[in-house]
């Protein structure tokens, strides 16, 4: 189907002319623009103008530019309460609600503009699943703050926090991080989420240069828009379509640049849900196969000192994908967005500064910065963002500390109540059980905050959110709603985590575990009404991508 559906017929072409439409204008490509724009997102603060820009490179090109919404939840406002529960939630919303609202009006492409955290997973996921022709333009990230004459960003306020409980630091510098870190609209700066999947979607190829890197408040943004709108056109006239793009090499190609950034461990979720909406099932098993062999090179907040406005610098994501090419790890003969392949794409792009992205002869690590653990407390796997954890605590061993909700922890953690060496286990906050798997930077924050982040390790079957550093392992499957071993752990029971050599054991026998097995009583739902609660009753675990699955009867 396209827009001849709805231009060619005159009860449809009246309601055109109600939108003020000419005859000239319905005789082009209809083109969605799909504007994430609110007035409570940071990160989306701005899109008016992407969208507008993309709405000027369309008409340029010869189209016929339509916007219509999406919603979005900004995670840092989300956080630490109810709120969480809704974040990756709206990831199917947005999927379902673009699939409605494109084949309602039956539009020729579309120009997707998202931003932060689920709005580019579930606008990629509707992409694939409506395989029209498709191209991404975020928002762009956010600069840099500034305290104590040193950048910083959203992820130093939450860790600042804990300080202050911990009667660390002042209320006046607590005011002063509060003041300063987030200065301009955009993306928080570090390498969390919403900058992780931005990057990857250049990766993946739907994206154009400097997707994931130019700043939101960058002239060079709204110039990309415009190419964007632009090139959209292109893609229409010579049918490249979303699954054309993202194939089983591209999803690889993304899996080896995300191990050399060092991403978010969010990725491990959204990567295997967008390919599972393009007819691919990626098994984790894959991402520590590729991060054996693919060097980390990037050290961005929260892992380090540097932010993704240094990234952009530096050469984007064209020069890291130059730079790990240097070992032959990518894919290089698959279709972009741009209409040229992968090798084409990044051939010449030059790394400016070895400081941002260290040359793979001298990489941060030869090995990735995300591994997937197993172990008999995560059968199914858990992830680790391992390029964010001190090397003392690459293997740990220590006592459970056992909380069935982040509330629970929390109070914890500000009563004093957790010792070096503690193994830190927060539990029925998973995809059914919290429902809605919340992320948990509160909890990591404070630990960081009250010097145990060197000591203290942290098991969940949440998730983290992309600003989270530490020993912090998530995405425990089974989760404990579903009876997972996790459920089974008490306080005092030791845990080993061997990072290194992917493993995470509860040193419990199978006697003991069989007999707590037995004992085990699933727990009543927290919530039973509403969108939650259809969610909770369709969703997947953790690591199949937190998927709904439902039987069509």
């Amino acid at each position: 189907m396209n827009s001849d559906a709805v231009t060619k017929s005159t009860p449809q072409r009246a309601l055109f002319h109600a939108l003020g439409l000419t005859n000239e204008e319905m005789e082009r490509p209809l083109i969605g623009i799909v504007n994430s724009k609110n007035d409570v997102v940071p990160g989306h603060m701005n899109l008016d103008k992407i969208v507008d820009a993309v709405k000027t490179g369309v008409t340029m090109a010869g189209g016929t530019p339509l916007a219509f919404p999406a919603i979005a939840v900004c995670d840092g406002i989300a956080m630490g309460h109810q709120g969480m529960k809704y974040s990756l939630v709206t990831r199917e919303l947005i999927a379902d609600s673009t699939e409605a609202m494109t084949l309602a009006h039956a539009f020729d492409a579309l120009v997707m503009v998202p931003n932060c955290d689920k709005n580019v997973p579930g606008l990629l996921m509707a992409a694939a699943r409506l395989n029209i022709p498709t191209i991404f333009v975020s928002g762009g990230p956010m600069l840099a703050g500034l305290v104590d004459g040193r950048k910083t960003s959203f992820s130093s306020v939450s860790e600042a926090e804990g300080a202050f409980h911990a009667g660390k630091i002042t209320r006046e510098k607590l005011l002063e991080y509060e003041e300063n870190v987030c200065p301009t609209c955009g993306s928080c700066s570090g390498m969390y989420t919403a900058n992780s999947m931005n990057c990857l979607t250049e990766v993946l190829g739907m994206g154009l240069p400097g997707n994931g890197t130019i700043p939101a408040v960058y002239s060079q943004r709204i110039q990309l828009a415009k190419r964007a709108g632009m090139q959209i056109m292109e893609l229409l006239k010579k049918n490249i379509r979303p699954r054309d793009i993202m194939t089983e090499g591209a999803f690889r190609n993304a899996l080896t640049i995300d191990m050399a950034i060092g991403c978010s461990t969010n990725s491990m979720l959204h990567l295997p849900a967008i390919a599972h909406e393009c007819g691919i099932e990626l098994n984790l098993d894959m991402a520590n196969e590729i991060s054996d062999k693919t060097p980390n090179l990037c050290h961005l907040a929260p892992a380090g000192r540097h932010y993704v406005e240094e990234l952009n610098e530096a050469g984007g994501v064209y020069a890291v994908m130059n730079e790990i090419n240097k070992l032959g790890l990518l894919k290089t003969d698959l279709i972009t967005c741009t209409g040229k392949t992968v090798g084409e794409n990044i051939a010449g792009c030059v790394n400016r500064n070895p400081e941002i992205i260290r040359p793979v002869e001298n990489p941060y690590s030869k090995t990735g910065g995300i591994a997937v653990l197993r172990g008999n407390i995560a059968p199914d796997s858990c992830v680790v963002k391992r390029s964010a954890v001190t090397p003392g605590m690459l293997r740990h061993e220590g006592p459970a500390k056992v909380y069935d909700c982040e509330e629970d922890a929390m109070k914890a953690i500000n009563d004093g109540e957790i010792a070096e060496g503690d193994v830190v286990v927060i539990r029925y906050e998973g995809p059914k059980g919290g429902p809605g798997m919340r992320e948990m930077l509160n909890p990591t924050s404070a630990i960081m905050g009250r010097g145990l982040g060197e000591s203290v390790a942290l098991i969940t079957d949440g998730r983290f959110s992309g600003a989270t550093r530490g020993a912090c392992i998530g995405h425990v499957s089974p989760e404990a709603a579903v009876g997972g071993p996790i459920a089974l752990v008490q306080n005092g029971d030791l845990i080993r985590i061997d990072i290194m050599a992917n493993r995470v054991d509860l040193l419990v026998s199978d006697e003991e575990l069989e007999k707590r097995r037995a004992a085990w009583k699933p727990r009543k739902p927290r919530i039973t009404s509403g969108y939650l609660s259809r969610y909770a009753a369709l969703v997947t675990s953790g690591n199949r991508g937190a998927v709904l699955e439902y039987q069509a009867k």
